[in-house]
């Protein structure tokens, strides 16, 4: 019993397979092969021929969706269930345009909620850095966003006649010594910086002394090392979240 998972992103498509307790593997493809007809190629190859009894997705990119809809029905005869404000179960959504909220957002506010309880924040480091907040009732009740931290350093290279661009690691210290050095300082311990000030004050609006807060994303573990705010550090939160979100509509369906 095993379930195909997929998180479309604006720059990658991140896709797991389900089963009943947990994802047990995943792997990840440019975004763009939806529209090059890579795509089946891609997911026939992750699946090696098997075929899913369900697939489950989220979609941040919508000429993508149409796409994914077409191919589930064309390689398996299925249609596949897409996670929206509409259809996210056992998750209340305290927001005034529930259908504003990125679909990747739920999944990961539902499984945070799952696995760590309510109030928790999760921080997702992709393309953009957002932070989402499930409170003490268990609703998602709004977030964050700022720039990601790749967004950020290309920017400065693409802007600056002599700025480079960099590969984001860890940088060796805080005073930087070479044009680079500088820059790996602004954008990881920047962001370390950026997060423990706004971890503080949804502690404040939240009045929680003890909150929760999971990393996942692309950056996450690298920004979660030395910041004592983030307590847990999930890589597949948003796959576990559209897994969860499988078996609550298949509970619904009875």
């Amino acid at each position: 019993m095993s379930v195909l998972l997929l998180d479309i992103g604006n720059t990658n498509t991140h896709v797991g397979l389900g089963g009943p307790r947990r994802v047990l593997r995943h792997s990840n493809f440019p975004t763009s092969n939806w529209f090059d007809n890579k795509a089946e190629t891609a997911l026939r190859g992750f699946l090696h021929n098997a075929v899913p009894e369900a697939v489950a997705f989220c979609s941040v990119v919508p000429r993508a969706t149409v796409r994914v809809r077409e191919a589930v029905k064309r390689l398996w005869k299925i249609s596949a269930l897409e996670l929206t404000s509409q259809t996210v179960p056992g998750l209340g959504i305290d927001y005034p345009k529930p259908k504003t909220i990125g679909p990747d957002r739920l999944a990961n506010a539902l499984a945070a909620q799952h696995l760590y309880g309510a109030p928790v924040v999760v921080v997702d480091f992709g393309t953009a850095v957002t932070f989402d907040v499930v409170n003490r009732r268990g609703d998602y009740a709004g977030g964050i966003i700022a720039p990601g931290l790749a967004a950020m350093t290309e920017y400065l290279h693409e802007k600056t006649a002599l700025l480079p661009r960099i590969t984001i690691r860890e940088p060796d210290g805080i005073l930087g010594k070479s044009t680079e050095q500088a820059m790996l300082v602004g954008a990881v311990h920047g962001y370390r910086g950026l997060i423990k000030q706004l971890v503080l004050e949804l502690k404040r609006e939240l009045g929680a002394s003890r909150l929760p807060v999971v990393a996942t994303g692309g950056y996450g573990t690298l920004i979660a090392r030395r910041l004592p705010e983030i307590t847990s550090v999930a890589p597949l939160l948003t796959l576990e979240g559209l897994r969860l979100f499988w078996q609550g509509s298949r509970r619904a369906q009875g």
